[in-house]
């Protein structure tokens, strides 16, 4: 449903000094440099398929997002979304997908959301009747029903985005571009978003790229993680994966008979912390069964838990403390 091979874009931009002599430098004499926001992406995506695209705040997600949707044409490298080329921006190709993104909005701002649906509806060729029996079905998997009366201005934030996201379902396409689709909602409000989704991508089959900075909403959704860091992909497996191949270690709580003093659990693995009579370990998985068993041989152990790192915890040092370079 979505390819892309050796996606690249890269921008010209000016590169001036600062202050007052760097000012009157470039106005004289112009440099520029190329910044490269995006650097030979492949991937396949099949139907139906769920993935979610992680990667930093400018490490190129957005500006990948919008060469696949025609938004802007690559510098390099080709990329096919059900079966369109994105940049021709053809009619067969707009049916076909949508893009939320959870800093911009597609409703008027002083107009019901159903004023705005109703536009929604004519631009995609939908008769009022078959535009009706959609908007009535998506609402009630969104819970929506007086919101859709009132003017948007007046609504909520999660109560905004949820119109936001049947405003952009109304003509069922079948690949949906997801940026940021629960940014700044509560709890609830994320929690309702994530079942929809669930829901419309088992009913209609429906291919979805998801971007999220909320963790919970990439377990609860993909199976399937890529990650992107400095504008390349350097990972593209399960979650699970993640945890294989960046973070090759557990974590050992125990919990001791006495009180633990300093250096007394150091030849057990890395101390994460200490606190009265338990200590948090980290250890390698290759060296699990070894230290389990010297702990519970050399220590009088009242309690044990083994787990793995959490998985925002592995991603947030993937891409803060340089593992993916």
């Amino acid at each position: 449903m979505i390819e892309a091979d050796n996606l690249s874009k890269s921008y010209r931009v000016a590169d001036k000094q600062p202050g007052l002599m760097g000012t009157l430098r470039h106005f004289f004499r112009r440099k520029h440099k190329t910044v490269e926001a995006v650097k030979s992406v492949s991937f396949n995506i099949e139907p139906g398929e769920v993935v979610g695209f992680l990667g930093p705040n400018g490490a190129g997600k957005t500006t990948a997002l919008k060469m696949l949707t025609g938004l802007i044409h690559p510098t390099d490298g080709s990329v096919s979304v059900a079966g369109h080329r994105p940049f021709a921006r053809k009619a067969a190709f707009l049916k076909q997908i949508t893009l939320v993104m959870g800093q911009k909005q597609q409703l008027l701002w002083d107009l019901p959301a159903s004023e705005s649906l109703r536009i929604n509806a004519a631009i995609y060729d939908i008769d009022d009747t078959e535009a009706k029996r959609r908007i009535d079905t998506l609402a009630e998997m969104l819970s929506l029903d007086e919101e859709l009366t009132k003017p948007v201005r007046k609504l909520s934030l999660g109560e905004r985005m949820k119109c936001e996201l049947l405003a952009a379902l109304l003509h069922n396409p079948k690949v949906l571009f997801l940026d940021e689709p629960t940014l700044g909602l509560d709890v609830n409000a994320q929690a309702t978003v994530r079942q929809f989704l669930r829901d419309y991508n088992k009913e209609h089959e429906a291919t979805v790229l998801l971007t999220s900075h909320y963790m919970a909403d990439i377990t609860a959704l993909c199976e399937r993680v890529m990650l992107i860091h400095k504008g390349s992909l350097i990972y593209d497996g399960s979650l699970d994966g993640i945890l294989n191949q960046f973070a090759p270690y557990r974590e050992v709580k125990v919990e001791l008979a006495e009180p633990i003093t300093n250096g007394q659990m150091d030849t057990y693995g890395e101390v994460q912390s200490i606190d009265g009579r338990v200590a948090r370990l980290i250890v390698q998985r290759d060296a699990l069964t070894r230290t389990v068993d010297r702990l519970l041989a050399e220590r009088d152990v009242c309690d044990m838990t083994v787990t793995d790192p959490p998985i925002e915890e592995v991603i947030g040092r993937v891409f803060t403390d340089g593992v993916a370079d």
